[in-house]
């Protein structure tokens, strides 16, 4: 993850978001749902990439904001 980008995972059952370079989660959840709209108004904040991580901490997804950042050449 580039610097600044916002990392929404699960941890000790709960659903976390930390942006990158944080030692700590800035926001704590109880559902995955709060915890991604949390974070997507982070990344839009700061114009960085928000990276949605699975229960088992694989990537499920990833969003950059704005659109218009998004490095790849292919829409979606």
């Amino acid at each position: 993850m580039a610097k600044g980008d916002v990392d929404t995972y699960h941890q000790d059952g709960q659903w976390k978001n930390r942006p990158e370079g944080n030692q700590r989660a800035s926001s704590v959840h109880d559902t995955k749902a709060e915890a991604e709209a949390t974070g997507r108004d982070m990344a839009k904040q700061r114009d960085v990439e928000h990276v949605i991580k699975k229960q088992d901490g694989t990537i499920g997804e990833k969003n950059t904001y704005p659109r218009s950042s998004d490095p790849r050449e292919i829409p979606g």
